[in-house]
């Protein structure tokens, strides 16, 4: 007889570039690609308000067969990283995290310093020297947001990205998070983040025993 398997646990991530410019070939249909700037400390905070146990009605699409909108969000974390075509595996981008935090800490007294989370962009200063090249494009900022749960309601990622997005845009509030996970109602949601910049990537569970 084969036993149930139990301690399920499932990450997706969630690619977004941000940048006015066209996307390459490579990173077509590979990430949201979002024109505006997006504020990556308020997305964060919104991201505080949002994990743990908690109705997440607003954030169930219709058609959800799941008998009860309950469910506990153990993570959901967005953070920048250096952008590449080949989607970052997760020991990359908590080393990315870790480099940062050092460089930050090394320069923290130095105004030369400009973290990655600055609304002044490295490659944006870099492209005021006249010097630069004739038609070089300036690299999109890469954004990773992680979920991590034992069970996700139906298109359930999409629509905190959605949420965390408008967030980063300036046309949601912290606040307004909370009264959207408080009303209980998809209507409350914003629109769905799509499907191209959404990865599963990684499911442990416990096997049976025999």
């Amino acid at each position: 007889m084969i036993g149930t398997i139990k301690n399920i646990t499932v990450r997706y991530f969630y690619r977004l570039l941000s940048g006015p410019e066209p996307l390459s070939t490579l990173e077509k249909d590979r990430a949201w690609h979002v024109q505006e700037d997006l504020n990556l400390p308020a997305m964060q905070e919104a991201c505080r308000v949002l994990v743990g146990h908690h109705d997440f009605s607003s954030f169930r699409a219709t058609g959800c067969q799941a008998k009860s909108p309950i469910r506990s969000l153990d993570e959901l974390s967005v953070v920048e990283v250096i952008q590449s075509p080949y989607f970052p595996s997760l020991m990359d981008r908590e080393r990315q995290m870790k480099v940062t935090d050092d460089l930050h800490d090394c320069h923290s007294n130095s105004e030369a310093v400009i973290p990655l989370s600055s609304s002044a962009r490295i490659n944006e200063v870099q492209t005021t020297n006249e010097d630069v090249e004739f038609g070089k494009r300036r690299f999109h900022r890469c954004l990773v947001v992680t979920a991590r749960a034992r069970a996700f309601l139906y298109h359930q990622v999409r629509l905190l990205v959605g949420v965390l997005k408008a967030v980063g845009t300036g046309n949601l509030t912290v606040p307004d998070v909370e009264r959207i996970l408080n009303a209980k109602n998809v209507a409350a949601a914003s629109p769905m983040a799509p499907a191209c910049g959404l990865y599963l990537g990684k499911v442990k569970y416990d096997l049976p025993s025999s």
